[in-house]
């Protein structure tokens, strides 16, 4: 049985409501909103994209892990991942304001039902439902490549600053005192992606598990840059802390990479 225990969805059902309320309250009434006029932007834009995608795909994808799909657990853990980094921008990449407490339950909420839904997760079970056809090495090249080049991107951006000794130019425009996406994407997420890409290549039932959550976790957060990017370079034309020309860019990459992702669903809950 995939199907996790019934805690499971209670964790997630709850994380879903917490969340939507969170995302709701920020885009709907941005009066709630405290910070640069960039950043209030680019939370509106991240709110709209879990209202109308991160969420239900997650009630989508539990309904559809309930029914005893290896393809609805994949998206579940994709849903939950980037939940779980939007919960950190929440918290971190706005000031502090009205909507604290909301952000820190859905941060909790994020983290806790991540942690779970792994820990419950029946690897045996999930590797019964691999293809032997599945193109594991194909899609660890790519998820591999998106990793080294993610990290290429950030330090090429980073190093410079750091070298020419102006640090606050990562973070020119926004009010923050440090970047939160530098930071989960460095210390956490990129390092996973590239050690689950090669224990994929090596077919491996968790890095086979995790690779194909993150490339669900990369459309939606490509389709949420695109969208925040937007909402971000509207409210403060002339930042540089946002652009429209990565509204196309990102757009194009969510494209991309749900390419593999749907190579990836089409050889599970299958034996040939």
């Amino acid at each position: 049985m995939l199907a996790p225990a019934r805690i499971m969805y209670v964790m997630s059902g709850a994380l879903g409501v917490v969340a939507a309320a969170a995302a709701a309250l920020s885009f709907f009434d941005s009066s709630l909103l405290t910070g640069a006029p960039v950043a209030v932007g680019c939370l509106r834009g991240t709110a709209l994209v879990m209202l109308v995608g991160g969420l239900p795909v997650l009630a989508a994808a539990m309904l559809w892990t309930a029914h005893g799909s290896a393809r609805g657990l994949v998206i579940w853990l994709g849903a939950l991942g980037y939940l779980l980094y939007q919960a950190v921008m929440f918290c971190f990449a706005t000031p502090v304001n009205g909507l604290f407490l909301i952000y820190v339950a859905y941060l909790g909420l994020a983290v806790w039902s991540t942690v779970l839904l792994l820990r419950v997760t029946d690897l045996a079970g999930y590797r019964a439902r691999i293809s032997p056809r599945l193109p594991a090495r194909f899609i660890a090249g790519f998820a591999f490549a998106i990793g080294v080049l993610n990290a290429g991107a950030w330090l090429a951006r980073i190093v410079p600053a750091l070298v020419n000794g102006t640090p606050v130019a990562m973070v020119q425009d926004t009010g923050l005192l440090t970047n939160p996406v530098f930071v989960q994407d460095l210390a956490i997420w990129l390092p996973l992606l590239i050690t689950a890409a090669v224990a994929t290549w090596r077919r491996r039932t968790w890095g086979l598990l995790v690779t194909g959550a993150m490339l669900a976790m990369f459309v939606l957060e490509s389709l949420g840059i695109a969208t925040d990017q937007w909402f971000g370079a509207t409210a403060a034309p002339l930042s540089a802390a946002a652009s429209l020309s990565m509204v196309p860019a990102f757009a194009v990459l969510a494209v991309i990479s749900a390419v593999p992702l749907i190579w990836y669903c089409r050889n599970l809950d299958r034996t040939h």
